[in-house]
């Protein structure tokens, strides 16, 4: 069996290839897969070559963690069956390619366990559901407070603001530098933080990826406040330690989500608490996934790419 599939064979070295899949063992299923993210925050590090060491990392890699599909072969004791719609994080099921994420390909071999039944109607965004995950994650469990200020406007900036409202809690205050990604915004501001006087807010949320922001969010926060890293981080974190003592603030890093997680954020979506309209900014043909993997990560207009491998040879 073979797939044509996304292969990143190193740095800025991406193109469309034929991969042999490994052979499904008696419980795994095989899935055609619709559609497939781009992410802009660890593929793109990928991409780039400037992912640290990573356990599971190796070029030639499938990468995608975001994608959607139809189930076309499933046995009688893997609790699917052929044509049930679902959600792959990503499949390491490839001869001669790691499969750390594995998901942009036209069809992937996985375990049952791995993947996620939808609602058929999500379509294309139905490959939203990992970030959604992962914001719900950062947000969800004991100890935890839902943000005041939520850094950065980008999809996963989005949905913590939406999981928020969604929550019942108030509306977030988010920062944006970037004016063309303060639109979009539903049911809560976005302003650029020169604009912003505050410096009591409790439970502030990066999802902006930089760690040069830190010291300003040290200064922001009120006595006790919480500053978590929700995106993901290259450089080392540093950030000034006197102001930081006399706030007496805490930071708290979010991990990836867990099934539990994703259960959970799926509920919310099917139940129309939580929306995924206005996320998806283009699509391109898997055929073109060099182009639209520069483009997702160099076009600040870009919030989300999609590829579409329905017509995928």
């Amino acid at each position: 069996m073979e797939t044509t599939a996304v292969l990143l064979k190193g740095p800025r070295d991406l193109d469309v290839d034929c991969l042999a899949l490994t052979t499904p063992g008696a419980d795994d299923l095989v899935v055609d897969i619709s559609h497939s993210g781009i992410s802009t925050g660890t593929e793109k590090l990928f991409w780039s070559g400037q992912m640290p060491p990573f356990p599971g990392m190796g070029y030639p890699l499938v990468p995608g963690y975001e994608a959607v599909g139809e189930v076309v072969e499933a046995s009688a004791t893997s609790g699917y069956r052929v044509g049930d719609r679902v959600f792959v994080p990503g499949a390491n099921c490839y001869d001669g390619a790691f499969g750390l994420f594995g998901g942009a390909a036209a069809r992937v071999v996985t375990a049952p366990d791995r993947v996620t039944r939808i609602d058929s109607t999500l379509g294309a965004a139905g490959a939203l559901l990992a970030l959604a995950a992962t914001a719900r994650h950062a947000m969800a469990g004991l100890n935890k407070s839902v943000p005041d200020l939520i850094v950065g406007h980008g999809v996963l900036g989005r949905l913590l603001a939406r999981l928020t409202i969604a929550a019942g809690a108030p509306a977030p205050m988010v920062w944006e530098t970037d004016p063309d990604r303060r639109s979009g915004a539903q049911g809560y501001e976005v302003i650029d933080p020169a604009d912003d006087p505050r410096r009591d807010y409790m439970s502030v949320y990066d999802a902006s990826g930089s760690v040069e922001v830190l010291n300003e969010l040290v200064a922001r926060v009120g006595k006790g406040g919480e500053i978590v890293l929700a995106g993901f981080y290259t450089d080392p974190i540093s950030f000034a330690f006197p102001p930081a003592f006399m706030k007496e603030a805490r930071f708290r890093v979010a991990a990836e989500w867990t099934h539990d997680d994703l259960a959970a954020t799926r509920a919310l979506v099917e139940s129309g608490a939580l929306s995924l309209e206005g996320l998806i900014t283009h699509t391109s043909r898997a055929a073109d996934a060099p182009a639209a993997y520069k483009r997702a990560f160099s076009d600040p207009s870009c919030l989300k790419m999609i590829l579409n491998w329905k017509d995928a040879a």
